[in-house]
């Protein structure tokens, strides 16, 4: 245990640092185009609905592993590329946008419909409705299923060792490979992945409490 402190250290806080990089740009990308998809999927023009359908049945049915791969060593083929971090990001991206589109409906579609019908009768169109009515109310009611996307994306992003980025997992790998520690460097891991998924639901639960009382 002392030889993990002592010599990898340094290893330890890079690949902990890479997970927290990774995840936290994997969950804003997958906020922002969750919510675009939202709104195409509570779209009155059917096209879109249907957009939006296509794409969360299609991602929500795709291994991050199969995503990971294709995305890295695919796009290459034609012409695409990009650095491990950006390929892992990406594939988190569009996996984690689809349920985070998921979540959000289901916050819209508990908006009471006279709240959306009182908005256009004073003038607003589809998109003044989603701005001002239902994307307000929609995420103060979607807190914690938002939060959980946030945990699905930190634990999923172990898997981006498998294309070479060195986030916390590979780190710990390696760090065994090297040194014959055993399990106590995966349970080092362990514990830091539990430790920022229950900071996540800590602040989930605060947040969803404080809004509750705004309004």
């Amino acid at each position: 245990m002392d030889q993990l402190f002592t010599t990898y250290l340094g290893d330890l806080l890079a690949g902990l640092w890479m997970t927290v990089r990774l995840t936290a740009v994997a969950f804003a990308g997958s906020l922002v185009l969750g919510t675009v998809v939202a709104a195409f999927r509570v779209s009155p023009v059917a096209p879109l609905r249907a957009l939006g359908r296509f794409y969360v049945e299609l991602f929500v049915n795709i291994p991050l592993i199969s995503l990971l791969v294709v995305v890295t060593f695919g796009l290459p083929d034609v012409g695409v590329t990009f650095d491990l971090f950006t390929c892992a990001a990406i594939s988190m991206v569009l996996l984690g946008a689809a349920f985070t589109c998921e979540a959000i409906r289901s916050g819209v579609n508990a908006v009471p419909v006279g709240q959306v019908e009182a908005g256009r009768a004073v003038g607003l169109d589809f998109f003044g409705v989603l701005r001002h009515v239902l994307f307000p109310q929609a995420f103060r009611s979607v807190v914690q299923p938002i939060v959980n996307v946030f945990i699905g994306i930190l634990l999923s992003s172990s898997l981006a060792g498998v294309i070479g980025v060195k986030d916390l997992t590979l780190q710990v790998s390696e760090i065994n490979n090297k040194a014959a520690l055993g399990l106590t460097t995966y349970l080092l891991a362990a514990f830091a992945y539990i430790v920022i998924a229950l900071l996540a639901g800590g602040l989930g639960s605060r947040l969803e409490q404080r809004l509750k009382v705004l309004r």
